[in-house]
Formats: structure tokens, sequence, C-alpha cells
């Protein structure tokens, strides 16, 4: 679309109009002076192009429509313009630039089920392992949280890239994005016997407005971008899945013709997700999903798959061989053509006028001594099918036999968009081999990464949500219980950040605006953010500070950006001007905190004299209401409490407190709303709470979390914390990669209990580890309803009496 913004429309037209009088008159006046040109001494093939993509006509509504400083119309956009394309898929901002963003990885967990316990054997294993049971070499799967776009460039243009294609690249993506216009990140949470619906995170919900705030527009920039990265990440002989429904199938296509091209489109499949069919009004009802298969190049890998025999089909078997019990039917022994008699023992028969026996002579006398052939009661010769030499049916593109995940379902780990594993075995077996790499960068709940390890391949997934991330995380430590109880191989995982982000506050910005007005918008509105942020938390502005924008009472105030978490980057900024200014007291505000970030940070800070809070943005900070009746309330990051036992050379470690001091709506605000006969579930001061009023609109208040036991969902240990250091990789001025200690330390999952759908229960002490003397540290990290994680390092002596 040719668009041309006002400011620029005067250069614009002056340039247009110079070439326009180039191509089609003899001279230009340009100040004083006059340059003729002389028609025949242009190229003939480009000004004949040039005439009949331009009549004199258009060339002066051209030049209308830029004096009026309006849009060209769209015709122009095919006439001005080289042809890209016989059909191509126009959305407002398009562009063919890609993120090429590199952010270094940081492992900040490692979750690998000890291969041995005591007075155990080793069990058998493909990688080389430490003396605890844990893997030492070999890939190490990786489950990432961040923006996909952000990783998939990181992953593409990075060092991890390299490793990557020493795995042989990535063969297969399956890919199930957030195609449901209505759908956001908020999420169910039972509670008791109650469900508490948790709203989306601040950065959660920004995604989700970037991804749906202009309908199909921004959905497709946001999927195109990653799906041209995606394709650059594959594997030669890779191929994609792209799992979607009716409300974008028809962009989906176009996008990945696009992208891949026409020739590189496989199958449309059609997945039967809904059995019971709901009467509906002007349509037929929908009940199926659309997956799209396309590869890198003409010879992907494809493995024929089967599945079992429609009922109906085995019916047709209906005779018992004597003996053996085999089922078998009678076929014909003749198919169309001619050809000659043959020798049925002492008979010679002739096939019917124009058909011929289907078994030579030598195949016939075989298959008589074989019991192979029977006649019917007319002497007539038929061939014997046996139903277990018939084989499975291939499977075609309609794909009616795999259910979808049932409530009651032993896999069912109660994510809204959890697909079957039956699904993602099929499509794993069908485009991949074992120990061929694979990836999910919208890996929701983890079905992909769960299949994938049980079929013996190596993984990626990542998320945008930390929910979905802890979800995934103990789906896969059971994946390894169980691949470990049946003496199978399985590989270890990471939990990984991306390292460092680069400072964007705001969205909203508009696209089409040139770079100085973006800048300019941007800091607009980050001055409107701070001035918002600081006016909630009741502090004073100041200035003349690099990451300081308020003060409250006799304490500094930095706030984080509000569409990305406050990572430690940030964190070790502000310390460093606590250093540099001789500040001993500084409060840290974020609506998200990177994982692993505290208390490590503050025990950093505390070394050094400063005592940092972090404290979580509340929602409320945009409600102007709640800014007025001063119910804003900036809650702390959650803290541990733990106690060691000791067992001669081996410890144990007791959950003995936990707090939280999450805010969702308030009892008043939710009295307020409510109408006779209501309840509303909400979160004040990290205790949820139950608020209803009867029919004669009486209010009452149940708690619903009792003890501090009722918000972990998830806890860990690492009994020797600092034993595995944080490492990135990075590409250093000269172009060569080199590996940095961040001054951090993995958490090695060494011992967990959580909680699942069918098996509410959480052990709070661990098992006794039997350690070297002397004093380590130990870390304990929790992960409360929310999926949000929290750590605690501490110091203890082994061995003392």
């Amino acid at each position: 679309r040719c668009a041309v913004p006002r400011g620029c429309l005067k250069a614009f037209h002056a340039i247009l109009k110079y070439n326009l009088n180039l191509l089609f008159k003899k001279s230009y006046k340009q100040g004083d002076k006059t340059e003729t040109f002389i028609p025949a001494e242009r190229p003939e093939h480009f000004k004949a192009n040039i005439r009949m993509r331009l009549t004199d006509n258009e060339i002066r509504d051209i030049t209308r429509y830029l004096e009026a400083g309006k849009p060209l119309p769209e015709q122009y956009r095919f006439l001005l313009f080289e042809d890209k394309r016989e059909v191509e898929l126009v959305w407002n901002g398009k562009t063919d630039e890609v993120c090429n963003v590199v952010l270094p990885f940081q492992v900040i967990e490692n979750v690998d089920e000890p291969r041995k316990e005591a007075n155990q054997t080793i069990q058998r294993t493909l990688f080389d392992i430490d003396d605890r049971g844990r893997q030492l070499k070999g890939w190490t799967n990786k489950l990432i949280w961040g923006d996909n776009k952000l990783i998939l460039s990181s992953l593409k243009n990075g060092p991890l890239r390299e490793e990557i294609e020493r795995q042989g690249g990535i063969k297969l993506i399956y890919i199930d994005p957030p195609f449901d216009v209505g759908a956001d990140f908020s999420m169910n949470i039972e509670v008791g016997d109650e469900t508490f619906t948790k709203e989306p995170g601040i950065i959660e919900e920004i995604a989700y407005r970037d991804t749906w705030g202009k309908g199909a527009d921004s959905f497709i920039a946001m999927i195109y971008e990653r799906l041209k990265l995606m394709r650059d990440l594959l594997a030669e002989e890779g191929c994609i899945y792209v799992h979607c429904d009716w409300r974008v199938n028809s962009l989906l296509r176009l996008i990945l013709d696009e992208i891949f091209g026409q020739d590189s489109f496989r199958s449309e499949i059609t997945w039967q997700k809904i059995r019971v069919v709901k009467a509906q009004s002007g349509s037929f009802g929908n009940v199926h999903d659309t997956i799209f298969l396309y590869s890198k190049n003409k010879k992907p890998i494809f493995n024929p798959q089967y599945r079992e025999q429609d009922p109906e089909y085995v019916k047709k078997f209906d005779k018992t061989e004597p003996g053996s019990g085999r089922k078998y039917q009678l076929v014909s022994f003749i198919q169309a053509g001619s050809g000659p008699e043959r020798k049925f023992g002492n008979i010679i028969l002739k096939p019917p006028a124009g058909m011929h026996w289907i078994w030579s002579q030598e195949r016939i006398d075989r298959g008589l001594k074989e019991g192979l052939i029977e006649f019917t009661s007319s002497g007539t010769p038929r061939k014997k099918q046996y139903l277990d030499e018939s084989g499975g049916k291939s499977v075609d593109d309609i794909w009616t036999d795999i259910y979808p995940v049932n409530s009651q379902a032993i896999e069912s780990v109660g994510f809204p968009t959890q697909k079957p594993e039956a699904l993602l075995e099929r499509i794993i077996k069908a485009s991949s081999n074992e120990g061929d790499l694979i990836a999910d960068f919208f890996c929701g709940s983890g079905t992909t990464l769960a299949v994938a390890e049980k079929l013996g391949r190596k993984w990626i997934g990542s998320d945008l949500g930390k929910f979905a991330i802890h979800t995934t995380r103990k789906r896969m430590i059971e994946v390894q219980r169980e691949l470990k109880a049946d003496n199978k191989d399985y590989r270890a995982f990471e939990i990984l950040n991306l390292g460092k982000y680069e400072r964007q506050h705001f969205i909203g910005v508009n696209p089409n605006l040139r770079d100085e007005l973006k800048q300019k918008q941007l800091a607009e509105k980050e001055k409107n953010f701070v001035s918002l942020i600081l006016s909630a938390y009741h502090a004073e502005p100041v200035e003349g500070f690099t990451t300081f924008a308020g003060k409250k009472k006799n304490r500094m105030v930095a706030v984080g950006p509000v569409n990305l978490p406050v990572t430690r980057l940030f964190a070790e900024e502000v310390i460093g001007e606590c250093r540099q200014k001789y500040i001993t007291r500084v409060d840290i505000l974020g609506f998200e905190f990177e994982m692993g970030l505290f208390p490590n940070i503050q025990e950093e800070a505390k070394q050094k004299g400063i005592d940092m809070a972090l404290k979580y943005i509340p929602r409320d900070v945009f409600d102007r209401r709640a800014i007025a009746r001063n119910q804003v309330v900036f809650y702390d990051a959650s803290y541990i409490e733990v106690t060691p036992h000791y067992k001669g050379n081996s410890i144990a470690i007791e959950l003995t407190d936990f707090s939280v001091f999450y805010n969702q709506e308030t009892v008043d605000n939710a009295i307020e709303t409510l109408k006779d006969g209501g309840k509303k579930i909400v979160v004040e001061n990290g205790q949820i709470i139950k608020v209803a009023k009867d029919k004669s609109g009486i209010v009452s208040k149940e708690p619903l979390t009792t003890t501090w036991t009722d918000w972990i969902d998830y806890w860990a240990v690492d009994f020797d914390f600092e034993s595995k250091r944080e490492f990135i990789t990075r590409v250093n001025e000269n172009g060569e990669q080199e590996e940095l200690w961040t001054g951090e330390y993995v958490f090695e999952n060494e011992w967990q209990s959580f909680r699942t759908r069918r098996d509410r229960t959480l052990e709070l002490q661990s098992i006794f580890k039997e350690c070297m003397p002397g004093r380590r540290k130990i870390a304990v990290k929790v992960v409360d309803i929310f999926g949000n994680d929290t750590m605690k390092v501490v110091d203890v002596t082994i061995g003392r009496k």
C-alpha cells in the first residue's frame, strides 16, 4: 500500500515528479538549469516496461494525489512496484525484515532424575554420568522461558546454532500457536473444591494484545516473522506442522505458501477434535482442527504411519482356519486382462473371458501345497487372505481415530489447550527418527516434549507463560521417572532464560511512524508510565540518576520495564549506581522478575551494603479508582523458611514456611460489584477468599487458603548449590565465541516433591542425602500455584556433631 506520511510528502513528491519527468519527458527544469533527455538514450526495454505500467492520465493522477496529501489508491501498488508473486497475503505493516537479535541463554536450572540411588546399581544409559547418576555429556534438552521471537532469533544467529547443527539440525517443528482470538493467558487453579481464575500477568496481556490487538493483521504479523525464523532453523530434510482452526487456517495456508513455497506443501490434515456435536443455528457443527504440513525441501523425512483396521473391514474375515485359529476371507483369483489356462491340481481351468489368473503356475502349485487356495461349491478357486497379514490401514489426511484429552484422562494436566499424546506421537513418528532433534516454540503444557522424550528424540521447547514452563517442568520430571522405572534411557533437561534484554519499555507505539517519531513517542510513554507507577507507589520523582526514577522516604525507587521481566542485568545496573552514589536502600518495582533472580541478587546487594527490596507492581496500578481509594498494594517477593536435619554425613531439608503477598482485586470491591446470589474469588494480601452474597444480600467471606502449604505446588532441593557455575556463550569483538561465568550458579534439581491433578499430597521434608563432610550451600526452590518461583540458599556444615 502506497501511503505517504505527510511529514515526508514534499520530499517524496519532488523525487517522484523528477523521476516521472525523467522517464516520460525530454527535459526537466531544476533551479536555473534545464537538463535535456533524449528518449532514445534510455534502455528501450525499460522505457517500454514503464510505459506499459503507467499511462499519462495515471501519472497525472499520482501527482494530484501526492499534492493533496492523500494515500494512493490500491491499484498503484501493482503498477508502481515489481510483481513479486502471483498470489500473496498483504496486511498492514507487512515487511520482510526479520529479527536478528542475539541474546545469550542462561541456564538457571538443570533437571535430571538421578540414575543411581543408595544401594542400587547404575541403570543402563547412553550418557556418561557422575557419581550421583546425573548426565555429564551429550545433548541436554532445553526448556526456554521468554518471547519466542527473541528465542528463535538467538537460536538462529547465536552460538547455540552450532550445537544444534552438530545434532543434525532441527528435523521437525510442531507449533500450536494461539489461534483463538478469545483466548488469553488466564488460568484456572483448583483451590479445595473451588476454581479460581488467575488473571494474566501484564507481560502476558501485552503479548495477547500484540497478537490480537489489530485482529488478523497483528496475528499474521506475529506468526509471519516467527515462521520465517523457524524455516531458517529447520534442517534441509526437516518439516513443520502448524496446528490451527477455522479462525486462521485460510490465512496460515497463504503465509506458509509464501514462506516455504507452494511446492513445499505436503498435507492438510483434518483432525476431529470433538465427538459430541452440539446443534448450531445456521451452520454445521464445527468438530475439527487443521494441521498444515510443509517441508524445507522436496525430500523430507517421512515414515508412513498405519492405524488399526476398521471394525467393518475386520468382519469380512469371517472364516477360521482349523488348528491355527487364524481368521481369513476368500478373495477373487482373477483380474482384468487376458491370460492362459492354469492347472489347479488335476483340473485345468480357463479364466473367464477378458480376465486372467493372478498367480503363475509355479505360485499356484506352491499355494495348493500351503493350503492357500480354496474352491467354491461350483469349483471356482479363491485365494485365502489372512487378517493378521493384512497389516494396518495406511493413515490418510483425515484423522478421526485420535480422541481429544478428556478431563479425567491420565495424561491430562489441566492445561486449557492441551493436545493428546497420540496426536503428537503420530506426527513425531512420521517426520523424525530416533535421536533426531525436534522443537515446539509454543509448547504450552509440554505434550510435544513429553512424547519426544518417550520416543527417544532430543527436543527444544519454549513458551512465554511461566505457568506453562512450570507445568512442562513437572510433566517432564514425571516422564523421567516413568522411563527410569522402565529401565529406559532419558536425557537431562535445562530451564533457560534469555540473559539480556534490550531495554524496550513500551508498547502501543504506531509502527508506521518514522524512527525519530517513534523514539519521541517512546520517551513520552516512558515518562507517563514511570509517573503513573511512582504516583501509585506514593514516591516523589527524582532527576539526575541513570536507574532511579523516584524516592520514597529514605529509599530510592527504580522502575522496571512494562513489557519485559526485570532481569539480573537491570538489577546489577541498580547496584552499580547505588555504589557509585553511596545509596544503601533501594526498591525495584516490576511486573515480572526473571526466573532465579532472587534471593541471589538481594544477597549480592547485601554483601555490598545495600538493602534491596523487590516488589511486584499490581494490575490495579492502571485503575484510577483504585489509586484514588489508596487500594494499590505493591507486594513483596515470596520468602521461604527451611530447617536442615542432620544424620551423620547425611542431610535432609524440611520446608517450614512459605509466604506470598499476592493481590487480585479486593474483598471490598468484590462486595461492591456482586449481585445478590453471586460469588467471586479474590486474592488479598496473599490469601484466596471466596466472597458470596445470598439472595437477601447478606455477605459471607470464606478463606480458601487455610495454611501456608496451600500455596505450594512444587519444591526442589540442590544439595550442593555452588557445584555448577552458570556460563553464557557469546561472540567477542574478534568474532570468536567465548564462555563467560556470570558469577551465578545453576540450580541442579536433585530432589523434588510436587502436586499433580491425581495426587494433591506434598512431602515437606526431603530425603537424607549423603554428602562430603564440610561447609556447603544448599538451595531450595519453591514454585507456587501461580507458577512463580522463589529460591533460598542456606549455609550448612555436614558431619557436625
